[in-house]
């Protein structure tokens, strides 16, 4: 047999994913691998992170509890619980400074990612999920939904899917079925598609309005402020946003000198699997097709 290198590998696997995402695949059935082993959510509890910076989340003081979200009626916090969003990554230089904040303070986010954002930089989507981030997605391209046809949003929400789904390919893991309107921009009726499919809306509570014009401090103040006037909810951040990255440790320790838990959401087992690759025996490129597609 031809040996293969751990690169071409990859490249088989997102050669593999991006074939069978491209057929527009949608099942009931779990994602799994040519060995039968079902593919993970990225960050998922029970899957091993990898990285120096890793901090077990269970052992910060500024971490909460674990959340199993299967519906919007799964997202109810409690007083001083919050939890972290970061949307429209990932962004080289900058997604890992949000990434080395969290795992600093021992706590977890989910990271809302654009697609076209995710095919750009494969490599930062692995490493989110590497250290324990729950991924969801944000569109491919940001594009306001409302302002669409039905057929166009539709075709917004599954090319980010399929873009963040063929990222995580390589390290055998898929997005969780989380979903955010851009600019919050949602409608009833997509809304009512996207329960359908068993993909959860992550609506938010506190928008700490990172992409203004703002110095670090002022981000810092004005997300805390906000923070303290509901008490708890879901906060809205970017990691595409230097300013972000450089307040993020002191708004960190502002939350745990006050006395507030980090919640981390993740997905449960009873969702629908949407637009994921199935690494299955039918699937498997020959060698010879493997080196057809790389010349290419």
């Amino acid at each position: 047999m031809a040996f293969v290198s751990g690169r071409l590998l990859a490249q088989v696997l997102g050669v593999v994913a991006l074939g069978a995402l491209a057929s527009g695949c949608a099942t009931t059935k779990s994602a799994t691998a040519s060995d039968g082993t079902k593919l993970a959510y990225a960050g998922e509890p029970d899957k091993p992170a990898t990285g120096g910076l890793f901090t077990p989340h269970s052992l910060s003081g500024l971490a909460g509890r674990t959340v199993t979200v299967n519906s919007i009626a799964d997202l109810k916090l409690r007083s001083h619980e919050v939890v972290l969003t970061f949307d429209d990554g990932p962004m080289p230089g900058r997604t890992e400074n949000i990434l080395r904040a969290l795992d600093n303070a021992g706590v977890k986010a989910t990271f809302m990612m654009v697609g076209s954002m995710a095919r750009a930089h494969p490599a930062i989507v692995r490493e989110v999920a590497a250290h324990g981030h729950t991924i969801g997605t944000h569109t491919q391209s940001h594009a306001n939904l409302a302002q669409l046809s039905v057929a166009a949003a539709d075709a917004q929400i599954d090319d980010g899917i399929k873009s963040v789904s063929a990222a995580l390919v390589p390290s055998m893991s898929r997005p969780a079925p989380f979903f955010r309107f851009p600019y919050l921009a949602s409608t009833a009726t997509l809304r009512h598609q996207l329960a359908s499919r068993g993909i959860v809306v992550i609506d938010a509570d506190i928008d700490s309005k990172d992409y203004f014009q703002s110095t670090p401090e002022q981000v810092r103040q004005r997300t805390l402020k906000r923070i303290e006037q509901r008490g708890s909810g879901i906060i809205l951040m970017h990691d595409i946003h230097p300013r972000t990255a450089q307040m993020l440790p002191q708004l960190l320790a502002d939350l745990k000198a006050r006395g507030y838990k980090v919640v981390r959401l993740v997905p449960g087992h009873g969702s629908r699997d949407v637009l994921v690759s199935s690494l299955s025996e039918r699937t498997v490129m020959s060698t010879r097709q493997v080196a057809y597609a790389e010349s290419r």
